[in-house]
Formats: C-alpha cells, sequence, structure tokens
C-alpha cells in the first residue's frame, strides 16, 4: 500500500566526492643552453576525467612556454614542450544506495597548472615546477522520500524574512 503523505522520487545527484592537489615537476629542453630565465607559463590546458573504481582519473596535457636568454644574455628564445600528466583522485563516497551503476563525473580544475619555479640546471635544462588541483563530483541515480503537505502550501504563509537572516550568514565565497 502506498503512503499518501510521501512520495519516492527518483533523480540525479551528487552521490561522491573528490579533491586532489598536486605539484609536479617537469624537465623543458631548451635549443641552447640558457644564461638566464626571463619567463614561463603554461597555457592549453585540457583534460578529461573517467572513473575507475574508487578513483578518478583525469588525464591531462598542457603546452609550457619558457622564455630565456643565451649566449651570455644577448639573444632570448622561446621554447614551447607539450607536457601530459594522469592524477589519481580518490573518491568518497557520500551515497552509496544509488540505483545505477551508471555514473556523470564532473572534474573542474580549481587551480589551474601554475608555475612555482623556473630554474636552469647543471645540464642547461630547465626544471618547471607546478601545481594543479582538481575537485570531482560524481553524480548517479538516487531515491530521496518527499512529504506531501495535505492542504497544499501558500507562499502567503511563509515567512520569508526568517530565510533571508539566515541566507544573510552564509559565507557563499566558502567552499
Amino acid at each position: 500500500m502506498f503512503d499518501r503523505e510521501y512520495r519516492e522520487i527518483i533523480t540525479k545527484a551528487v552521490c561522491g566526492k573528490g579533491k586532489k592537489f598536486t605539484e609536479t615537476l617537469h624537465m623543458v629542453t631548451p635549443n641552447h643552453r640558457p644564461t638566464s630565465i626571463l619567463g614561463c607559463w603554461v597555457i592549453n590546458h585540457q583534460y578529461e576525467a573517467k572513473k575507475k573504481g574508487r578513483i578518478v582519473e583525469i588525464t591531462g596535457a598542457y603546452d609550457i612556454n619558457v622564455w630565456y636568454s643565451h649566449s651570455n644574455n644577448t639573444k632570448t628564445e622561446v621554447v614551447t614542450e607539450r607536457k601530459q600528466y594522469v592524477d589519481k583522485v580518490p573518491i568518497v563516497m557520500k551515497d552509496d544506495k544509488c540505483i545505477s551503476n551508471s555514473f556523470d563525473v564532473v572534474a573542474r580544475a580549481t587551480q589551474q597548472p601554475n608555475t612555482l619555479e623556473c630554474t636552469i640546471d647543471d645540464s642547461g635544462k630547465v626544471k618547471v615546477e607546478l601545481e594543479r588541483e582538481f575537485v570531482v563530483d560524481i553524480i548517479g541515480e538516487t531515491k530521496v522520500w518527499a512529504k506531501i503537505e495535505p492542504n497544499g502550501f501558500d507562499e502567503d504563509d511563509f515567512d520569508f524574512d526568517d530565510l533571508e537572516a539566515e541566507l544573510a550568514e552564509i559565507d557563499v565565497d566558502k567552499d
């Protein structure tokens, strides 16, 4: 027998979350032995994410550009190298009662690849230290129950002043 005061709703919801911060080191090989580093930046970042068991594997790539001087600071050049990476983000499942084994994966780079340090090593190669961070949501189908108000709901009976005071206390900039 169905309970007339509640409804079972099947919906998509965030069933799991993950977050990973990574610092990594890449070696870039310039065409000439550098005298000094004039700049280093990362562009063309692309990635995709796939759930694999209790982790999300993020496969990505970006271009590292190093502007350097050579020949005793008399000439400059920019060298560009495409670098690939794989980040494995552990997932904490918040809802083990998902009704489907099919999930959508949403990965966001909360910290785009960013240069921390760029130095010349003893062999004349350039060491580039980078950081990046991802947040991952696992979205799946789940069930929720909603109580049915027998007499309906009238917005005129709702006290929006209490709600506005409660909403004003929420820090929207806090993650």
